[in-house]
This record gives structure tokens, sequence and C-alpha cells, in this order.
């Protein structure tokens, strides 16, 4: 039991010392005929399969390409949906020591420039659309600016650029802590930056996560989570490759294909948000599926209520397993066991993971705070990024000379080491100087059923220097709630100083890709002086 909220690096486990690319190569050996990829379609006769002697070749013949176009530490960037080739990308560019700059598909002309420019790639790979946006034609129209940008390919002539790798030389000797990936942050209180990843962070977080999880040598994970996320990409993508799994790729998230993929390809786990589970369990009600393979539904990115968790493993059948973490981290700080009761799962974000530091610190001393007591939630230990690309300001202000990354968060530890969230710090509202948490009301909002979503923000307030707004996308959005009865139910279980003052009703949010508000855009729009 502790008496600080401090939790002491773990090595209950031993940290596997090993590239992305050599662990392909290790178990290709190992199992080369098992499955490792497979194209989760919607039509059953459209599903393409590799085993892992395939996905090694193509991953070398990749290799190949990318080296007779780049140099090893050069960045290449990936702009598409979910689609296997981009696990194939991944794996090459591992292979050959090419940084790749993960891109959302989703992002349009002026924030795909800054991602390309900011981190000055030397090589786009492109899907042909998107959504009805043609990426040929954006890319064509941004190219001229970009004059880095050396080489492009579109995933239209995939097959003739992995063949040009074919007969290729010897692959560069890399180590683990050399880069691997830049992922941008999803960017909910400003401009995205690169967290640059290392293929150790990549290899054992991912691998280290699927464990606590529960998933097993040989099982099969369902992913509909976008690739160029810490979630799909890291912890799912590699996650199988070091349990030596089957990766079902879900191409664009759909819940009655997921459903379907788990009982057609016997899946045992699937990485959700709570809005990608809810889904799941409204398509089941309409439609049920034989889920008897589900074994672990993980989750994170939000605050997932005891209520959610609760159906899902009674309607599923299966276990739960709560995520925290930032893509500073290679996505995932700490995790909850699935033998961790629904209060646990729902209450709490679980226990550090092995092999890292963890401390809730005063925010003047940085020392840590008593048990149960608020600070920030800081780690150190191999998860933690290089840095981010290019920002050596952004990147001191989050990792400390004494190796303490800074995750902006606050939080609370108690004495058993699990944690829980508070909000982010820089999301404080204070009125009347009283600090007030956002995420408070929005998780006690969130439970109310006329309210589907909710952002709480602080207006600028002349009288108490920031004011309470609750803006609430409705659950009918042609009845949306009485806000007296909203008020009335938040001062059931709120200080009067913290029911929001000001209600607002939007039919939808801007939302990151992994499916969070973008509360800055909330602020431009709502945080006008009342």
């Amino acid at each position: 039991m502790l008496t600080t909220s401090y939790w002491p690096a773990g090595a209950s486990v031993p940290l596997d010392e090993i590239t992305v690319g050599d662990l392909l190569r290790r178990v290709a050996g190992q199992v080369p005929d098992r499955i490792a990829l497979v194209d989760g379609q919607a039509a059953a006769a459209a599903r393409r399969r590799w085993n892992y002697a395939e996905l090694l070749a193509v991953a070398e013949d990749v290799a190949g390409a990318l080296l007779a176009r780049f140099e090893p530490g050069e960045r290449v960037a990936v702009w598409e949906a979910n689609r296997p080739e981009w696990v194939m990308l991944q794996l090459g560019a591992a292979l050959a020591g090419v940084i790749l700059v993960t891109v959302n598909p989703q992002y349009r002309p002026a924030e795909l420039e800054y991602a390309l420019a900011q981190s000055g790639v030397a090589g786009l790979v492109h899907g042909t659309s998107h959504r009805g946006v043609s990426m040929v034609d954006v890319v064509s129209e941004l190219r001229p600016g970009l004059p880095a940008l050396r080489e492009v390919v579109c995933f239209a002539d995939w097959d003739e650029f992995a063949a040009s790798g074919a007969g290729h030389g010897p692959l560069p000797q890399l180590k683990p802590a050399d880069p691997a990936l830049i992922i941008y942050t999803s960017g909910t209180t400003g401009f995205a930056k690169g967290a640059l990843l290392h293929h150790l962070g990549l290899v054992n977080a991912a691998g280290l996560s699927a464990q606590r999880a529960g998933f097993q040598d040989g099982d099969t994970w369902i992913n509909p989570i976008p690739l160029f996320h810490t979630g799909g990409g890291v912890l799912a993508g590699i996650g199988c490759l070091a349990r030596r799994a089957a990766h079902v790729v879900v191409p664009q998230f759909d819940p009655a294909l997921v459903l379907e993929l788990i009982e057609a390809e016997r899946g045992s786990m699937v990485l959700t948000v709570p809005t990608i589970l809810l889904a799941m369990l409204e398509n089941y009600d309409r439609q049920p599926r034989d889920l008897s393979s589900l074994r672990t539904v993980m989750s994170g990115g939000a605050k997932v209520p005891d209520t959610l968790v609760r159906r899902t493993t009674q309607t599923f059948g299966c276990e739960f397993s709560i995520l925290f973490g930032q893509a500073e981290l290679h996505g995932v700080l700490t995790q909850t066991q699935t033998t961790d009761g629904p209060q646990d799962q729902a209450e709490t974000l679980g226990q550090p993971m092995p092999h890292v530091e963890v401390k809730i610190s005063e925010l003047v001393t940085g020392q840590p705070v008593g048990v149960g007591e608020e600070g920030e939630i800081c780690a150190r230990g191999y998860q933690n990024m290089i840095g981010y690309w290019d920002m050596p300001d952004a990147t001191a202000a989050t990792l400390d000379g004494e190796g303490w990354l800074h995750t902006g968060d606050a939080g609370t530890m108690d004495a058993r080491g699990y944690l829980r969230i508070a909000g982010r710090l820089k999301d404080i509202i204070i009125r009347g100087g009283e600090n007030i948490h956002a995420l408070e009301i929005e998780q006690l909002l969130g439970d109310h059923p006329a309210v589907a979503e909710v952002a709480v923000i602080g207006v600028p307030d002349p009288h108490w220097g920031e004011q309470v707004a609750a803006v609430i996308r409705p659950a009918d959005a042609g009845a949306p709630p009485d806000t007296g009865e909203l008020a009335a139910f938040c001062r059931e279980h709120l200080a009067r100083f913290k029911t929001p003052r000001l209600w607002f009703f939007v039919d939808s949010f801007p939302m990151t890709p992994s499916g969070k508000i973008r509360k800055f855009e909330v602020r431009q729009r709502f945080s006008a002086p009342r």
C-alpha cells in the first residue's frame, strides 16, 4: 500500500529489447504459416489474407522500395484510411529505418499541408479518395508548396511500388532506441504536435498492454480503430505482432461489420472508444451474433460509465479493460486488469504499466502529493517519447530535466496505485477564485438521459472572472432538455458554484480523430463575454 502518490517502475516481466522489424522477423521464423493480416472487407469473398512468412516478404520488398528512394532517418508520410497495405508500409518503414509520419485521412488541405511541412517529409504515400474528397487532387494542389517532398506514391500503384523493392540489398541494422513513427497529437487545444516514437516503446507498450488485457498467443484482434492513431496502429497493429496473432483491419467503422467479423474470424479482442462500443451494443440488440470467441473489450479515450462496462460484459459475455495514455507515451500508461470489478473499471484508469514510474506531482515543487490528493500525472521510463518533432520548446515544456513526462492531466492515485483523472490542467474553470474541473460536470451531465454529449467550458465574466457554461448535444435533437431541469439535476450532485449558469445546444461537435471533442473550437464559438 502506497503512502505517497508515487508508483515505482516494476519489472515483473522483462522488456523485449528489439526493433519492430526484428520482431516481425522473429515471429515469421517461429510461426511462418500462421495468419498475420486479414483485410476485413464487408464482402467475405473479398477478404485477403497473409501469413507471417508472406507478410515479412512483402514488408522486406517495401523496405527495399523505400530505400531506393529515401535514406534511413528521412520521413515518409502515409495519408490513407485503414487498409492492409497501410500495415505493410509501416512494417517496411520499420525495416528500412525510415520514419513513418501518420496522417489522418480526414485532414483538410490546410491540415495536411501543416503536417507534411512541419515534419519535413521527403515522401508521401496516399489514397485515391476519402469520403468524397479526391486525395489525388489535394496532393497535386499542395505539392508545389512543399519543396522537401521529393516522391509521391498513390496506393492505387501499390503493387508496382512494392515490386520495385524486390531483390533489394541488405537492410540497415537498427537499434531499439531508434525513431520509428511520428504521430500527431489530437490537437484538442490548438496546433497538433508530432510525437517522435521509438521501436522499444512501440514493441513493449503494445505487447504489454495486449498481455494485460488477456490477449493470448495466436489470438485474433478485430481492429476498427484508425491506423494513424496509437490505438489502431500501435496497440492493435504491433500488439498483434507481439502476441504472434492475426490482425483483422476494418476499412471503416461499421458496427454491423465489426460484429460480423468477430463472429466470422473468431475475434478474441477489440479495442474501442465508448461511442464505438455503444454503436456495437445497439446493433447487437437488433441483430445478435455468435460472439463466443470474444474474450476482452478494451476501451479508452473517454470515461467509460460503469453501466456501459456491465452492459458490455453481460451482453457480449466478455471481460473488460480500460486504457489511459497518450501518443507521447506510445499510447498507454495505465490499464485495468480484466479481473478488476466494474467500479474500478469505470472509476479508475487502472495501475501503471510495467517498467514505468508514475507520480501525481505537486504543481510547484514537483514532489509526489499524498495518496488521494490531486496533482499532475507524470511518467518516467522507456515509454516516454523522444520528443516533439522540431519543437524544442514544446518538448522542454513536456519532458523535464529529470526525465519526467508531464501529461497535462490532473489526477489522483489511491493507496493501491490506481489512478483517477480529474481533467486537463488547462481545462480548469476559475469562478470567483474557485477552481472547477470541467470534467466533473461533464461526467455528471453525461449521465442524464436527455444528454448525448456535453462540453463544459469557462466563459469570461466581468464579475466572476469566468462563468460555467455547458454546451450540449441532446439525445433527441427535436426535443432538447429543459435547462431548468438540467440545472436542478446538477444541483442535486454539485455545489452551487459548479452548476452551469449558461446553456447552449448544438447538433454536433467538432471532433478529434480519436473521438474527443475539440474543446478549443467550442471555446472559440461560445466563450465571448456574456
